[in-house]
């Protein structure tokens, strides 16, 4: 299964963070690095009272199952020293899976085992992040949100747009 992953870090030599990220991921054997974006120096999203993030979205080929993908990733940030003190605070390491191809998954809806991490796919707030959008835009601009039924593209200039009239 082909997964899109965003990484993000605010705390301790963000670009590090996701470099050290990377290498957990390339040193699974159940996970291959196809492609990744550029980094990106992004505003805080949710709790704005932080240093700014740095993000990447990786482009992963696995024969890991939603949940046991989510798994891997909460181990990985765990394992970084991710601490989850507040929602949206500042962190070391998040690893979000934002799309995996046409797929639509909420463990809340149809649970899993009751020791599996919740997992929704896609992220049930794409639509509403510029930076993923933008990140996923240089990777998958004509892939389809399964749910927005919009192309990467048009969700992303959507926000772009709102964001000038804004001003």
């Amino acid at each position: 299964m082909i997964y899109y992953l965003c990484l993000g870090s605010n705390l301790d030599d963000p670009d590090s963070q996701l470099e050290e990220a990377l290498q957990r991921l390339e040193s699974e054997p159940q996970i291959k690095v196809l492609r990744s974006s550029k980094r990106i120096a992004t505003a805080p999203y949710g709790l704005l009272n932080q240093p700014d993030f740095l993000n990447q979205v990786l482009e992963v080929e696995s024969s890991y199952q939603p949940q046991e993908m989510m798994e891997k990733l909460l181990d990985i940030e765990k394992a970084m020293g991710r601490i989850r003190k507040e929602k949206w605070g500042p962190r070391k390491i998040d690893i979000d899976i934002l799309m995996a191809g046409d797929l639509v998954l909420d463990s809340r809806m149809t649970p899993l085992a009751k020791t599996s991490p919740e997992v929704i796919i896609p992220h049930p707030d794409l639509h509403n992040r510029e930076f993923a959008l933008r990140l996923l835009n240089e990777l998958i601009p004509n892939a389809e949100h399964p749910l927005m039924h919009k192309t990467i593209y048009e969700l992303y200039y959507t926000i772009v747009a709102q964001e000038e009239n804004n001003e």
